[in-house]
Formats: C-alpha cells, structure tokens, sequence
C-alpha cells in the first residue's frame, strides 16, 4: 500500500548532524519502497541564523505556506520531527484541521537550550509538554529517553525509533591513513559548547587528539588546546577514512539521546569512551565494544584494550530498513 506522507522537519541540510543523517536515509527508503514523501524543511523558506549558531536556519513567517503545501500535498500520514518554528506551525495545523499526528523526540532539547541561552531547564521541559501534548505517538530513539520522559510526566504512547549505520561505507580501513602519534582519540561532529569537549580535549593522555567536524566552538578550541589536531568538517571516503584511522572514539557529550556517530566508529572498528548517560547507555550495551566510565581518561585507556572484530559485528545488528520499518510502523492514520 503506498501512502503519501508528510515530514516535518527544523532540522535539515546543510546542518549535518544524527537528526539530519536519521530523517534523510528513512525518508529515501520509505521512497525506495513506494511511498510518497512531502518533505517541508527550511530551506523552502525565508530564514533566520539561529542566535550563537548560525548554521542552523529557522523559517519565518511560515505558516501560510506550510499551510498551502499541505491542503495541496493531501497526505495520509503527518509526521513532525522537530520543535522548531516549522514543527510549531506543523503542529498549529493539524490541530486546526483535526489530524492525528506523530512527533519525535530527537534531543535534550531543555537541556541544550539551557547550555545555550540559560533557560532553566523546567522551562524547557514545560514547552516540550505542550509541543508534544496532541501527538499520538511520540518516537524516541532509546529505552532511556522513554523512560526520562515518562518520569517527567509525559502522557503521551511513547514508540521506539532506533537508528541505523551505513556498514557498507564504514568499515575497518588502513590506519595509516593518519600519520599522527599514536593512540589516536578521535571525536567527529559539531564542535559546540553542547558536545562537552573540553572535557576531553583537557585530558592527559598518550597520543594525539583528533576532532573531526565544525562548529561555534572551533576557533575557541582551536586556541585553548593547540596541541588538538583540528581537520574541519569532512564528508564522504575522507570522513570514513579519518574514522577508521582513529584507535578510540571519544564521545564526551551529555545532552545527546542517542548518538549516531557511535555506531559509524563501532561500524569501522573503532571501540568507544563515553559517559555513562543518556545516549551511550543505549548504545554501548556491554563492554566489548566500548567503556563508560564519569573519568573518561579510564573509559579511553580501557576502550583502547578492546577487539575491533566485536565493534564491528555489534555495528552490523543496525540497519537503515530496520529502522525505517519502525518508523512506518509507528505513524498514525491522519484523519
């Protein structure tokens, strides 16, 4: 049966991130298997630079349009993933119209607001009740956020919707890739006040650090630690060959409920050191394949002891069908 079915979204190219990664490759394999995809994202709009991170764009004034796209579209199944201002007006219409929809849950969203602009985080988690309040489902990528959410009175079916790793693209590669002293500890992604990095990059250890990736933070880090080896963002076989070049992937965010780039590294047989929160508990489920650790020096020297054969065949249990299966399975008739 193929259904039409919209996807609402804040987050989107050219922000690449997990959220992003996640939307992208379940939409493409729900088109794969026949369905009609109506993707609204920002870029269809007039847009703002978010205040301290430019990158990410918000949509103004976009209703009306959202409006338009959706009375033509007809769709079938609506899905809003995000609580931006589009997620906002997403939402805005399907209560007006009285469609049932789907939300989902991507981010400490209270959290990181308040590392950002210092809005207490019960303030936050107010705006996220109401947001997600008329959903009939909400996803979520991990037990444990279910579990937070409903401890903090969400009422709301709450439905899993994993992730996936691409392990046709990341694979074991030649280490020699990366000249530098070894061990490598390696972090890829956005280099912001979110991903905690300076825990990691004060650290004393052996070796050399590496962080892949761009962001607020960079020129700030770049300063204060300038033994790091900074190489910018990188996309493609450069991405997949920095990853697999590294000895440890070093995860030291806080505020992530999932963390994407964990199964990459585990996918290219790269063990992980982590904090054992929200994110890496999911994910790094026993420790052949990765140390969670409050000293993450520890959880680095351990996870540097570890087989690359068992990150890789955990990696290989993750797959982009599986994860879009459960998503399709989750929507809800919208009328």
């Amino acid at each position: 049966m193929t259904l039409r079915i919209a996807f609402i979204t804040d987050a989107w190219h050219p922000q690449i991130n997990g959220v992003v990664t996640t939307i992208a490759n379940t939409c493409s394999t729900l088109e794969q298997s026949g369905h009609i995809i109506k993707m609204i994202t920002p870029d269809q709009f007039r847009t703002l630079p978010c205040p301290t991170y430019p990158s990410i764009r918000l949509a103004l004034n976009c209703y009306k349009k959202l409006s338009q796209q959706l009375d033509e579209f007809k769709p079938e199944r609506i899905h809003i993933a995000t609580e931006g201002p589009l997620g906002i007006a997403g939402r805005k219409y399907c209560l007006k119209h009285n469609l049932s929809f789907t939300t989902s849950y991507h981010t400490l969203f209270a959290e990181y607001v308040n590392l950002r602009f210092r809005i207490p985080v019960s303030v936050g988690y107010r705006f996220l009740k109401w947001f997600h309040q008329p959903a009939k489902k909400i996803m979520v990528a991990t037990q444990s956020v279910e579990s937070d959410l409903i401890a903090r009175g969400f009422k709301n079916q709450i439905v899993r919707w994993s992730r996936g790793v691409n392990t046709e693209f990341y694979y074991p590669r030649d280490k020699s890739y990366l000249p530098h002293p070894r061990p490598i500890s390696m972090f890829v992604g956005r280099v912001a006040v979110e991903k905690n990095l300076e825990a990691f990059l004060s650290l004393d250890v052996p070796g050399t650090k590496v962080i892949v990736g761009d962001g607020p933070q960079l020129n700030e880090l770049k300063a204060q630690f300038p033994d790091a080896v900074f190489v910018g963002f990188k996309s493609g076989e450069p991405l997949a060959e920095h990853l697999a070049a590294a000895d440890v992937f070093v995860f030291p965010s806080r505020t992530d409920t999932f963390g994407i780039v964990m199964l990459d590294a585990l996918a290219s047989g790269i063990p992980v050191a982590a904090y054992p929160v929200t994110g890496p508990v999911d994910v790094i489920t026993n420790n052949k394949i990765g140390i969670l650790d409050e000293d993450l020096k520890t959880a680095m020297n351990e996870a540097l002891q570890l087989n690359p054969e068992d990150c890789r065949n955990h990696a290989l249990d993750y797959s982009w069908h599986r994860c879009t299966d459960q998503f399709f399975n989750n929507l809800v008739q919208a009328i």
